[in-house]
C-alpha cells in the first residue's frame, strides 16, 4: 500500500524538524519540549513535543511505525479522524506523562518529553483494533497477531512505566497513546453515520406531542375489528401500559400499536 497524503505529511514534518534540531540548532529546544513542572506556562508544549526527537533512531523507529501501520488506518478513518487519532493519542500520551510526573517521586517534573510515540502507539492499536488477527513480522522474521503484538508493547510499557523513565524512555507516552487511540476511536464509531443510522432504527418510534399524543392516538384503535390474534395482542400491550407505563414498551410493540393507530 502506497503512501496517503497525511502520513506523507507527518512523516517529513517529523523529519524536517529532527534535521532542524539537531544539525542547525544543535539541541532540542526546550522551549518546545514537554517539562511536566512548567507545561501550563507552556501549553502548546502539549502539541510540539510529538514534532521532537532525541536522535536518529528515535525517530526512525516512530516514523517507521507510522509509515507501515498509518496508510490503512488514513485509509479506513478518512484524513479527518485519522488526523483526530495522531494527535488525540499525542496529547493524551503527553498527559499522562505529566501525571505520572507529579505522582511518582522518582521522575523528576523538571525532564523534558519529546517523541512521537504516543501518536504512534495510538496508531499501533487502532490498527490491533481492526484488524486483530494481521500478521506483523518482528524484524521481518518472526509472524505475530496485531492484538498478541499491542499486548506484549501495553505489558513491557507498564512494566517500564511504574518506576523511572528507565533508559530515557517515556513510558507512560506510550500508555497514554493507547488510552487516547482506543477512546478516540471507540468515540468515532459511536458518532459514525452507520450508528447513528442505527440508533435511529432501533429508537421507539416517538411522534411530535409526546407520550400524550401517542397515548391518544392508540386509544383510537378500533378492537372490534382486528383480527383475534392482533386483539389478544393488543390486550397484551395495553395491560402493559397500564402496569408499567408508556416506557417499557418496546420497538416492535410500538410498531404494532402505530399500526393500526389512525393518524
Amino acid at each position: 500500500m502506497g503512501m496517503t497524503r497525511w502520513v506523507s505529511r507527518l512523516i517529513y514534518a517529523n523529519a524536517v524538524v529532527f534535521l532542524i534540531t539537531y544539525y542547525a540548532i544543535r539541541g532540542i529546544p526546550t522551549y518546545f519540549a514537554l517539562i511536566p513542572a512548567v507545561v501550563l506556562t507552556r501549553p502548546w508544549t502539549i502539541v510540539t513535543y510529538m514534532f521532537l526527537h532525541a536522535g536518529w533512531m528515535h525517530l526512525i523507529f516512530n516514523m517507521l511505525g507510522l509509515f507501515f501501520f498509518g496508510p490503512r488506518l488514513e485509509q479506513r478513518l478518512g484524513e479527518k479522524h485519522f488526523l483526530g487519532l495522531y494527535f488525540a493519542s499525542g496529547i493524551t500520551g503527553g498527559l499522562l506523562s505529566i501525571l505520572n510526573a507529579f505522582i511518582n517521586p522518582v521522575v523528576s517534573s523538571f525532564i523534558p518529553i519529546v517523541g512521537a510515540s504516543g501518536a504512534i502507539f495510538g496508531i499501533f492499536l487502532a490498527f490491533a483494533m481492526y484488524w486483530p488477527r494481521e500478521q506483523i513480522y518482528i524484524w521481518g522474521v518472526l509472524p505475530v497477531q496485531a492484538r498478541v503484538l499491542v499486548g506484549v508493547m501495553t505489558a513491557l510499557s507498564l512494566f517500564g512505566g511504574f518506576g523511572a523513565m528507565q533508559g530515557g524512555v517515556a513510558h507512560f507516552a506510550h500508555l497514554g497513546g493507547f488510552v487516547g487511540g482506543y477512546f478516540y476511536i471507540k468515540w468515532t464509531e459511536h458518532n459514525s453515520p452507520a450508528k447513528k443510522f442505527k440508533r435511529k432504527l432501533e429508537a421507539p418510534a416517538r411522534s411530535p406531542g409526546g407520550e400524550k399524543s401517542d397515548l391518544k392516538r392508540w386509544e383510537s384503535i378500533r378492537r372490534d375489528e382486528m383480527h383475534p390474534v392482533n386483539r389478544d395482542e393488543l390486550d397484551r400491550v395495553i395491560e402493559k401500559i397500564s402496569t408499567s407505563g408508556i416506557g417499557s414498551l418496546t420497538p416492535d410493540e410500538r410498531a404494532f400499536l402505530d399500526r393500526f393507530a389512525q393518524r
